[in-house]
Order: structure tokens, then C-alpha cells, then sequence
């Protein structure tokens, strides 16, 4: 297939961070759940919430008239666990919106708090990073019940509580759904309820067969779950009778990622449909395994390293860590980029008209500074020489600047222009602070974009991707859309002065045509 120029720019685009040529890669490796597999999140999601919510009623917590509500959480926050808060952070840590239990804060309430602190996701004690859309029933639970432990209803029912504490009760609840096989007997039983199918996904891993490049499967699930979700998935959109284990040259089961890309673990060859296995020592093509290493498989396929592309919907078990241990290069599926790009695109009006009220607001706030340096100099018997003159109409500002002496105006006259300044100034900011908090709300109303933290930076979960992940995409037929042997180019990287010098030179060359 060809790829148009608007297919590039568009919610299918695949974004690259990291130029990455197609042509050098000689095997992909794919994870499963919530990448070759996109679950309804609400079903999903919806359902762990209600087992974990149960065995939390099971434990003695207090959860009556509790619901699920996806929209509470987005991915790439970070919780908290000592003060129970769910914050939103920028590229450099610094934290710009925060929620305790089910209540957003203000924004003088989060200067108060963390204004001195940076989130720091190394210190796994204190923070945990909603790495991935699984994460969003443990958060929803976790804040909700932040609530009931602030209400004293907890503390009356199971005894005395921290947040941490807390944190670990519903972070075991979740774990017993899982492990127990409740939530994923279920979906087994009725996949066409939890799984959105996407008919050209086993199309587009054909084409990378096809086009001489070896596939694998690692995913952290067991052989039954594996089975039965990929036959559901991929065997009746694959030609001639294919089934999904013809797509794969090698597949890993319960691989335990991370550890996986970081120590060894015994292999074990899955030798039956019921799932038996026996020991082995080395990974053949068509073969179907347990456990295991992604040193194992280098061993085996005799490639190393940037030959090998990653492709999952983790940022850490996925993506950063086969990036950090084994330089695999790597691709992120982040299929809430679809809405976010769509938000993003229905937003430009109203971020253009917030710009435009900040810019007017710098010009105004220019003035009020060259004024009031000029109070400063004559206050120190200096010449007060300055650049402004203002003619500000209460219903619209109109500021013209042109080199004037501000020993022209008297003192009472600096600072009665300085007073209509400072109106002015408070006018526009009555109208940029609503602005700037709306800004987002097609997304999602608390958090706002999930790739931005403010009008102007990035959010920890961007810096994370760009990181990390090579490329970046919504879903994985996307890949369709572009061809096995495409070279991905990553845009020029900007710096702040690089702007200036442009429009110094831009400035200049105008000025001498």
C-alpha cells in the first residue's frame, strides 16, 4: 500500500523520535494484551475493577456505591502512595496537576504541596507511573477508596491505614484477579465482549513475513490465554486457511517481562496442545516456548541489538527496558493517540486565541516594565530613557511602541500609565486563566492532552516515549500504511534560541530587500 502524504499527518501516522530504517531490521517482536490485542477498555478494565472491588469487600473494605469510571485516570499519571494523590507532571518533573482521592486540587493547592518536590520515578517507594492502559482499574480503585480512607471508614473496618498501606491492599486485590484466572477465564469464554477486532492487523504482519523479516510473540501470558485470544483475533482474517501461529517464526509465553530483557531463566518447549512442556536450551524457528530470555533469542536467531525492532504498549516493561539492557530498537503503541491527535486538531481555535491573549499580554507587560524602569532610574537621579508610549481603550487594547524619552511624562503621568497597564493586564488575565484551564477538556476535562503539560511543554509521559520509543503509533496496522522497507526520519530538533536566530536573520533580510 502507498502512503499518501496526508496518511503521514494523520491519528493512523506512525511518529517517529528516533530515525529508524525498516530495511536494517531483520526481526519484529510483538507483545500481546493491548497491542496485538486491543481490549474495550471499559469492558476490560471495567471488569478487573469489579473483581478487584470484590475481593477488596472479600478483605473487609468498605466499597458500597463504588463504580467504575474510566474517565478518571488517563495514562502517564503517577500516584502518589504517601500523600494519595494522582499528579500530572511535565517533562522535567515538575508536578502541574494534582487529584486526592477523587477531587482535583487547585492550582495554589498544588504549588503548596509540590513545590518543592519533582516526581522521580526511580524511587519505586513513593511513585508508581500508570505505565499502560492496564493501569487504569488500579488507579480508579485506588482513589476512590483515598476517599473512604479520608471519610475513617477504612480504618473502622480493617484497622489502621497510610495511603502506602492502602496502595498495597488494592494493588493485591487486582493481583488475585489476575492470578487467580477469574478475569481472564472470562474474557476466554467471551472474547467478542472485551476484544475490538481489527480485521487488517493480521494482513499488515503477513506483509512483514512476506517481506523476509522474522516475526516473534513475547507476551507475559500463559499458553491458553494466548491461544484462544489469538485464534479469535487473527485465524479468520488470514488467507488459505493460515493460523496466527503461521504469522509467528518464534513465540515466548509467560516470558515474565521485564525480567526477560534483564536475567536468564530456564526454557521450556510448550509440546502439546494442553500445554505441557519440557526443558531446552535453545529457541528453534516454529517453535513454541515458555519463559526463557531475550539473550536466549538472540543466541538462537544469531542477531544482536538494532537489528531487532520491539514492538509493545508498556513504557517500561516493553519498550524502555529492552532499550536500556539490550539496545533493541523499539516502537510504542499508545492507541490513545487516535483521540488525543482528533482533540488536538478540533483545539487549534481555541489554543490560537489563548496564544494570541498571552502574546498580547507579554506586549502589555513589556510596557508596564519599561515604564516602571524608567520610575526606577529617574527615582535614582539617572536619565530615564525607555522605549513605550501606550493608548489603552478600556473595551480593547490598542499598544503602539515607538522610541520615545520617558522624561517626556512627569511621575504622576509613568504612573498612571502604569495603572491602566495593570488593568489592562488583569482583564487579559481574567480571561487567559479559564483558557489555560479548559485547555485539554476535549481529551479529558481533568488531566487534559495526554502528550502536554500546560500550553507549552511536554508531559513526563512524552519525555518518557521520546526516550524510549524509536517510533510511536496508535495501533499496529498502522505498519499497513507504510511499507516493510519504509525509512522513518525523526524531525529536526529544535532549541529555544534556534527560533530567534531565524527570525533575526528572517528580520534582517527583509529589512535589507
Amino acid at each position: 500500500m502507498v502512503l499518501s502524504p496526508s496518511s503521514r499527518n494523520s491519528p493512523q501516522g506512525i511518529f517517529c523520535s528516533r530515525t529508524l530504517n525498516l530495511r536494517s531490521i531483520s526481526v519484529i517482536g510483538y507483545d500481546m494484551d493491548y497491542t496485538l490485542m486491543h481490549y474495550n477498555v471499559m469492558a476490560w478494565e471495567g471488569r478487573a475493577y469489579d473483581y478487584c472491588m470484590e475481593n477488596l469487600r472479600n478483605m473487609g473494605f468498605p466499597v458500597d456505591g463504588l463504580a467504575f469510571d474510566p474517565d478518571l485516570v488517563i495514562r502517564g499519571l503517577v500516584i502518589d502512595k504517601e500523600r494519595g494523590n494522582l499528579v500530572k507532571a511535565d517533562r522535567f518533573g515538575y508536578i502541574k496537576r494534582a487529584m486526592h482521592g477523587t477531587n482535583m486540587l487547585s492550582t495554589r493547592d498544588v504549588s503548596e504541596i509540590y513545590g518543592r518536590e519533582l516526581v522521580d520515578l526511580r524511587k519505586e517507594n513513593r511513585w508508581e507511573f500508570l505505565n499502560t492502559l492496564f493501569s487504569v482499574s488500579e488507579a480508579v480503585a485506588y482513589m476512590q477508596m483515598v476517599d473512604r480512607l479520608d471519610d475513617g471508614a477504612i480504618e473502622a473496618a480493617v484497622g489502621p491505614l497510610d495511603y502506602k498501606g492502602l496502595y498495597k491492599a488494592v494493588g493485591k486485590a487486582l493481583f488475585r484477579a489476575h492470578v487467580e484466572g477469574q478475569l481472564k477465564s472470562e474474557i476466554m469464554s467471551n472474547p467478542e465482549l472485551f476484544v475490538e477486532p481489527d480485521p487488517v492487523l493480521p494482513l499488515t504482519l503477513l506483509d512483514q513475513k512476506e517481506a523476509g523479516k522474522k516475526l516473534l510473540l513475547i507476551t507475559n501470558s500463559d499458553y491458553h490465554y494466548t491461544d484462544k485470544m489469538m485464534q479469535h483475533s487473527f485465524n479468520r482474517f488470514l488467507p488459505n486457511d493460515m493460523g496466527w501461529r503461521d504469522l509467528f517464526d518464534i513465540v515466548i509465553v509467560s516470558a515474565r517481562k521485564p525480567e526477560f530483557f534483564q536475567t536468564s531463566h530456564p526454557l521450556y518447549e510448550v509440546v502439546t496442545g494442553e500445554g505441557l512442556m519440557r526443558p531446552c536450551f535453545k529457541a528453534v524457528e516454529g517453535g513454541l516456548y515458555s519463559g526463557g530470555s531475550a539473550q536466549m533469542i538472540e543466541n538462537s536467531l544469531n542477531i544482536h541489538g538494532d537489528e531487532i525492532l520491539y514492538v509493545g504498549d508498556h513504557i517500561y516493561t516493553d519498550v524502555s527496558q529492552s532499550k536500556v539492557h539490550l539496545r533493541w530498537r523499539t516502537a510504542l503503541i499508545l492507541r490513545e493517540l487516535e483521540e488525543e491527535y482528533s482533540a488536538l486538531i478540533r483545539s487549534r481555535g481555541h489554543r490560537a486565541s489563548l496564544i494570541e491573549l498571552i502574546n498580547q499580554k507579554e506586549v502589555v507587560g513589556d510596557l508596564f516594565n519599561q515604564l516602571r524602569l524608567a520610575l526606577q532610574r529617574r527615582s535614582q537621579g539617572r536619565p530615564a530613557q525607555t522605549l513605550a508610549a501606550t493608548n489603552i481603550n478600556d473595551d480593547r487594547l490598542f499598544c503602539v511602541c515607538q522610541t520615545l524619552a520617558a522624561t517626556n511624562m512627569d511621575d504622576e503621568e509613568l504612573t498612571e500609565s502604569m495603572q491602566k497597564l495593570l488593568i489592562v493586564m488583569q482583564r487579559l488575565d481574567q480571561k487567559i486563566a479559564p483558557m489555560l484551564e479548559a485547555d485539554g477538556d476535549l481529551f479529558n476535562k481533568r488531566w487534559g492532552f495526554l502528550s502536554r503539560a500546560g500550553l507549552w511543554d511536554k508531559s513526563h509521559l512524552m519525555r518518557q516515549i521520546e526516550k524510549y520509543a524509536d517510533i510511536y503509533t496508535s495501533r499496529v496496522s498502522n505498519f499497513l500504511h507504510y511499507t516493510p522497507f519504509t525509512y522513518f526520519r525523526s524531525q529536526e530538533q529544535t532549541l529555544a534560541h534556534d527560533s530567534y536566530s531565524f527570525y533575526c536573520s528572517h528580520d534582517e533580510t527583509t529589512a535589507d530587500s
